[in-house]
């Protein structure tokens, strides 16, 4: 008989053979883990580090571009040149420390190695969102209720529509543009997605009992910015100004020119992480679930509801690590604590055992993967809509 309460056509028994063989998997991986894995994230966190180095420095030599130095190289085409190569690759920098390093050493991914410079309770991550409360709303409420309306806060980030199961409100009309806004800003909402502002938000809890929580958030977001558009720019302008008595150029120039670069690299960094993570959760054929269907739910229907409410977009080795390897979102939402460069070698596995049991394995490329997902935004910024939205 098929399981009334999920979309698939298995039987309860098939389900948890299913979920025996993701174990199976599982328990093979873990226990694999060794040296080459101890060499991929040391190698890793090594590089992200020297790219940004190598961006900041950038960012400081292209002030001696400038058109006031008057020197042949001098001239605001190679001045911004210079910058605009500081400030990718600091941009690139911010998506590796964010992405393939903070996202998996806070899922506990590395705690195994027992590195006290590298464990999931005492890394504080390159966010605006303190590192403890990112690990509860996101591997504790996330991860448990993957897609389960009321209880996983991702279902739309508390500001979208992205099913029909959310009943339609006018506020929903202009989603679009808090979608751009989101994708711009997305760290400042990674900081405030939280449960505790939403309870305040609908009234279930008052300003008072959040305070505190608001006052740690704010704490650490002031640490970020004056990190980014303060001290670094800081910096260029103490040097700028004993300089700037023999080339005619203000010091506030300086500090104006590297607060921006690093605005532009902490948008870099937004707009990337958007597009990745909302290509792992709201693409078409990504399924959301109601809490009646996950009553009594066992580990092999979790494990069924994470593929289902899941998508991977395909790619190139730089491009799976630049996503964190959240390319490999099924993989990721299967198995959390998994070592990050696992899941490319697991993909085919988890996929040929999906063909076997005839579930759906939802993959695609980054433009099926966003173009869908951007229709639903649109669609579902409207009354109505359907679940069966086609690429």
């Amino acid at each position: 008989m098929n399981n009334p309460s999920l979309p698939v056509a298995l039987s309860a028994a098939q389900i948890e053979e299913f979920g025996r063989e993701l174990d199976a998997i599982r328990d093979e991986v873990m226990d694999s883990r060794g040296e080459r894995d101890r060499r991929y994230i040391l190698r890793l966190i090594k590089t992200q580090r020297s790219m940004a180095l190598g961006g900041r420095i950038l960012i400081y030599a292209a002030l001696f571009f400038l058109p006031a130095w008057n020197h042949a190289f001098a001239g605001w085409t190679s001045c911004l040149g210079i910058m605009g190569l500081g400030t990718l690759l600091l941009g690139l920098a911010k998506i590796l420390e964010n992405m393939e390093i903070a996202h998996n050493v806070l899922h506990a991914q590395w705690d195994w190695m027992k590195d006290s410079a590298i464990q999931s309770n005492t890394w504080e991550w390159d966010n605006m969102s303190p590192s403890d409360r990112w690990m509860h709303s996101h591997n504790v409420v996330h991860h448990t209720w993957t897609n389960v309306m009321e209880k996983d806060l991702d279902v739309g980030y508390g500001i979208l529509r992205v099913t029909p199961l959310q009943p339609w409100q006018w506020k929903f009309l202009p989603q679009p543009i808090y979608a751009f806004l989101l994708m711009m800003l997305f760290e400042e909402g990674v900081a405030l997605h939280e449960q505790a502002i939403m309870d305040w938000v609908e009234k279930r809890k008052t300003f008072a009992e959040i305070k505190p929580l608001l006052a740690r958030i704010g704490r650490k977001a002031g640490r970020q910015m004056l990190k980014d558009y303060v001290m670094w720019p800081l910096a260029a302008l103490l040097v700028a100004l004993p300089i700037s008595h023999y080339v005619p150029a203000s010091p506030w120039l300086a500090f104006g020119l590297v607060a921006g670069a690093n605005a532009i690299a902490n948008i870099i960094r937004n707009i990337w992480a958007f597009a990745i993570i909302f290509c792992g959760h709201f693409p078409a054929g990504v399924h959301t679930f109601t809490p009646a269907q996950v009553e009594g739910e066992t580990r092999a229907h979790w494990y069924l509801r994470q593929l289902l409410g899941s998508a991977n977009i395909g790619g190139g080795k730089i491009f799976h690590i630049l996503s964190g390897n959240l390319s490999h979102q099924i993989e990721h939402h299967l198995f959390p604590d998994m070592c990050s460069n696992r899941y490319p070698e697991v993909s085919p596995r988890v996929k040929a055992l999906c063909a076997r049991y005839g579930l759906p394995y939802n993959t695609g490329s980054m433009t099926r993967q966003f173009g869908t997902t951007v229709w639903k935004i649109l669609r579902y910024s409207l009354p109505g809509g359907s679940d069966m939205i086609k690429a």
